[in-house]
């Protein structure tokens, strides 16, 4: 079972095919594998092995043609709408919340022939880089039970890695679907905004978040990844901010084409040993591969940090007090920390709101032309591997590291509204693992997932000793 349950995506759906297993023997190795682990690592907000049975029952039913992704077993985040399942955000605020429509990426998903599992745990309302709520507690990573998964796609990437779901979706404006994978030693992408339609997320991506905030697929190879990628990329018409832009394959002569412009740190916050490692590594297994890797560090990086947090922390902040208002006791500990930095950062005027705003549109157009020469980024995707549950200041170097510093390195791409991939790459002292970061200019999503590929064939998925009976 757990050679069945660990093979890639690809590989599951290829057996389902080939009549080697049937759907219902897939879904039932992937149910004793939850029914095993997830009392340990509690990933699920919603799970239902009665309702998962039936659907793969069905699914065996089935006539041809069959989609691209028949008989796949797949979760989802809890904040991302999905018909007859609980997506409560982590909020006491939206206990047993079910939708009655999926999203439009979830619709995509059952039409393309997925089974869906169920929705996976997330922190209350997103916010944060550890996944724990008032509602089920504590995601724990299947590496060390004792630190996260991350956050806030933490249940989706911890089902991933244990083979609890073969792949799934994330959200990310922040780096949810990135930092995660760099914690658990999966891959994942966050897409540029809208090639993956985001109606239908919870909340909303809307204002700044439109830019921000993407859903993104996850899963333990990028090849997996793009495969989900590919089923589920296309322009939602409701949706302004999804481009009519299908699929676009790229050869791996126009991959070489691309110089990677590789930096180990931001230059202000340092990243640990391993870390360094890691790059150095990936742009070594690289330039094997006829790729041009040189080191450049774009200038813009830090204003585009900086109004990340505008948007993300202060705004976010704003967007959510119209309902916690007179409902704070009924907050999470972590998202009232999260209240805690928005508000020790004050509020935002309209004047300030709309010259960020403004700011946005310049700064993104200096990274792009700063991107000209280097049209792909090679880099960390946090400053530390996995840290421990209600960690919150980390030593490097000497110099002390606070929580949200650590995470920077993602958040300069959601800004950007720029394509970033997650690719596991080396280990921690402790045996954790650390991903690298593969990110592209806006819409070359294809050109992200096609290097991270290259990378992904030197190192790759290799599992947590948790995962085997």
């Amino acid at each position: 079972m757990s050679d069945l349950v660990l093979a890639p995506a690809t590989k599951q759906i290829e057996l389902v095919r080939i009549g080697q297993v049937t759907v219902t023997e897939l879904a039932e190795a992937h149910i004793l594998q939850i029914e095993r682990l997830n009392p340990q690592l509690n990933v699920f907000a919603d799970f239902d092995a009665g309702r998962v049975r039936k659907e793969a029952q069905r699914l065996d039913a089935a006539p041809e043609p069959r989609g691209p992704l028949h008989g796949l077993p797949v979760t989802v985040k809890s904040s991302i709408a999905t018909r007859g399942c609980r997506c409560e955000i982590g909020s006491l605020l939206h206990k047993g919340d079910v939708p009655v429509e999926d999203a439009v990426v979830v619709a995509r998903l059952r039409a393309a022939g997925a089974l869906i599992l169920g929705t996976t745990n997330c922190p209350e309302f997103l916010m944060a880089y550890e996944t724990a709520n008032l509602l089920y507690g504590r995601v724990h990573n299947p590496w060390d039970l004792d630190r996260s998964p991350g956050g806030s796609s933490g249940g989706e990437s911890a089902a991933i890695a244990a083979g609890m779901s073969a792949g799934g979706l994330g959200s990310d404006s922040g780096g949810s679907v990135r930092v995660p994978a760099h914690f658990t030693g999966i891959c994942s992408l966050k897409p540029t905004p809208g090639r993956i339609p985001g109606r239908g997320h919870l909340p909303p991506c809307v204002g700044p978040f439109s830019t921000l905030g993407a859903i993104g697929p996850m899963a333990r190879t990028a090849a997996d990844v793009t495969l989900l990628f590919r089923a589920l990329c296309g322009q939602d018409t409701l949706d302004p901010a999804s481009p009519p832009l299908p699929y676009r394959e790229r050869s791996l002569d126009e991959l070489r084409s691309q110089r990677i412009g590789l930096f180990e740190d931001d230059g202000l916050v340092p990243v640990t040993p391993e870390t360094r490692a890691a790059v150095n590594a990936a742009a070594a297994a690289l330039r094997g591969a006829g790729f041009c890797v040189e080191p450049f560090r774009p200038r813009a990086l830090e204003p585009l940090r900086k109004l990340w947090w505008t948007f993300f922390v202060q705004c976010g902040a704003m967007f959510y007090e119209p309902e916690i208002r007179g409902r704070r006791e009924q907050l999470s500990p972590i998202f009232t920390e999260f209240l805690m930095i928005a508000e020790a950062s004050g509020s935002l005027t309209a004047a300030e709101l709309l010259n960020a705003w403004a700011e946005m549109d310049l700064l993104r157009s200096k990274m792009l032309a700063e991107m000209k020469e280097y049209p792909v980024l090679l880099c960390p995707v946090a400053a530390i591997p996995a840290f421990r549950h209600g960690e919150r200041r980390w030593t490097i170097d000497g110099a002390s590291v606070a929580y949200l510093d650590a995470v920077r390195y993602t958040q300069w791409f959601n800004t950007l509204g720029a394509p970033a991939a997650v690719v596991p790459v080396g280990r921690s002292p402790e045996g954790l693992p650390v991903g690298v970061q593969i990110a592209a200019r806006p819409f070359e999503d294809e050109t992200a997932l096609g290097i991270a590929a290259v990378v992904d064939a030197a190192f790759g998925y290799r599992p947590p000793a948790i995962v085997f009976p």
